[in-house]
């Protein structure tokens, strides 16, 4: 039977013995030169400073005078000698070993856990690279997962914060803080990863906002089997924005000029319960002013298909909801109902203001897709 042994215990801690005896090595050196010429502990200290150093200097107060200090000096010297080569070939072994390299890793994933209502941006490459872009100038927190070393410089040299693991893994996403984070966005080469990133996602969280990368019309259906909230063809949205283009430039172009300004368009979700809801639901806008209270314009409210054609119960009588899944430039008579997707456009103050109104029926804020 052959014994096993454990592992041989390496320290968390491999520059402290270098360390250590460079520390003892300068306070006996000076205890020494205390004992023997009796100086004051700041002259000790110096004369041990030039003696490691090599650089034997004096400046008159610290000259060895007797030959119990030319003995410390020796001492010192071959000692040094010893220690200072130990400590430097210490050093470069830890780098050699890739200790730093575990050491920046280490705090890179301490501060990974304190990320949040951050996107996770699943590949960099040309796709990537623009999701980017938009997001830094949005000033939108942003996490890239990129496996490939050169994409992955590539968006370092940015100053983006890289996590190099496979995306398609649940462990990849929970340290990318998936849990904590606004929306994942799938935009991998490969229709088949972007649909493992999606299907771990969702298993994960199932209230995430996914949003993934499609090259097909089979690869867009089976993207929202799996559970994407929305799918996009670069190619199909290239067409479309060109041709938009030469008809609409100016409606193409509102998302592109608002980028630019102080105003912004984000989704407020309503929450499903009705008991969060208390005072907002079954009334209509004009009774809440909530564009007036915060200076908001509500430019479109999205029903759960649940709710078309529906009544609610407010205040013991029924009260009819919108008969349409979606109502743009919705009127004051328009009421409020559990589960609604609110789109609002404004500026940052104002939307926070018109978060504030809302209060506990607030489940969710996102971005609205330019």
């Amino acid at each position: 039977m052959v014994s096993q042994h454990p592992p041989p215990r390496r320290t968390r801690r491999p520059w402290q013995r270098p360390l250590l005896a460079l520390v003892a090595l300068v306070n006996l050196a000076a205890v020494g030169y205390r004992l023997t010429d009796g100086w004051d502990w700041g002259d000790c200290y110096w004369m041990v400073l030039i003696t490691l150093s090599t650089l034997g200097f004096s400046d008159g107060t610290t000259q060895v005078v007797t030959a119990g200090g030319r003995v410390v000096t020796a001492l010192a010297l071959m000692g040094g000698l010893v220690v200072v080569q130990f400590a430097i070939q210490s050093v470069l072994g830890l780098s050699e070993s890739g200790y730093f390299r575990r050491l920046r890793e280490r705090r890179f994933r301490r501060w990974l856990r304190s990320m949040e209502n951050h996107v996770i941006l699943c590949g960099y490459g040309r796709i990537g690279r623009e999701i980017a872009d938009q997001l830094d100038r949005e000033g939108v927190p942003l996490l890239v997962v990129e496996m490939d070393s050169k994409r992955r410089e590539e968006a370092e040299d940015r100053g983006l914060a890289v996590l190099t693991a496979d995306a398609t893994l649940d462990e990849t996403l929970i340290e990318a803080g998936i849990h904590r984070c606004r929306s994942l966005v799938a935009a991998l080469p490969s229709n088949a990863a972007n649909l493992y990133v999606v299907l771990s996602a969702r298993g994960i969280r199932s209230d995430c906002r996914l949003i993934a990368r499609a090259d097909s019309q089979e690869a867009e259906r089976k993207l929202r089997l799996a559970g994407a909230d929305q799918v996009v063809s670069p190619y199909v949205a290239g067409g479309r924005t060109m041709a938009a283009t030469a008809l609409r430039p100016l409606a193409v172009n509102f998302m592109e000029l608002l980028a630019g300004s102080d105003c912004e368009v984000e989704e407020f979700q309503l929450s499903d319960d009705h008991q969060r809801l208390e005072a907002l639901e079954g009334r209509t806008l004009a009774e809440l002013q909530l564009g007036r209270r915060s200076g908001v314009l509500v430019l479109a409210i999205r029903n759960p298909e649940h709710q078309a054609n529906n009544l609610l119960r407010y205040r013991g009588s029924p009260v009819a909801v919108a008969h349409t899944p979606l109502i743009a430039n919705p009127g004051g008579d328009v009421r409020l109902a559990a589960g609604q997707l609110l789109v609002v456009m404004g500026s940052k103050e104002q939307l926070r203001q018109f978060a504030r109104l809302l209060g506990s029926a607030l489940v969710g804020v996102g971005s609205m897709p330019g």
